[in-house]
């Protein structure tokens, strides 16, 4: 199976919904083809079925056989693509560094950084007792090992 064949279509797909972008594309040793995709908005069913439709139809199973399968990422899935961070703003993230963990809120995601914001309780600086204090942290992408949307119910 011919990968820069396979990325080809699905680019041409993912042209048609500036929305959209490419998280993965995998082929298997047994032609089994997996694309996912994820949108700045969600990504509907008939979004998946329209670019698995254009892989398919444009592939020929005469000549190679292949199973396709087109999905979004799961929500266990780490963050990958600056524009998943962009479209988390406002929800709660658990991010791992070489050096520490957080958990905050994103409050803002450009080319080169994240920023998280949250509270936590920290003894007073004179007297007993504790106090909130709001904290924020400044991470670029390069120092992210892992990072991950935190599901609260």
């Amino acid at each position: 199976m011919n990968e820069s064949r396979v990325r080809e279509l699905v680019d041409e797909a993912l042209l048609e919904n500036e929305s959209l972008f490419l998280i993965d594309l995998s082929i298997s040793s047994d032609n089994k083809i997996k694309v996912t995709v994820d949108g700045d908005h969600g990504v509907p069913l008939s979004e998946c079925v329209r670019i698995s439709r254009n892989v398919e139809h444009n592939l020929d199973r005469e000549s190679e056989d292949f199973s396709l399968e087109v999905t979004t990422p799961d929500i266990s899935r780490p963050l990958s693509e600056t524009r998943q961070y962009k479209k988390n703003i406002d929800r709660i993230l658990k991010v791992k560094t070489q050096e520490e963990e957080f958990e905050g809120t994103l409050i803002e995601a450009d080319d080169n950084n994240i920023v998280l914001k949250w509270k936590t309780r920290e003894p007073k600086p004179i007297g007993k007792g504790k106090v909130t204090v709001e904290k924020t942290a400044t991470i670029a992408y390069t120092n992210i090992k892992e990072a991950k949307v935190k599901i609260v119910f």
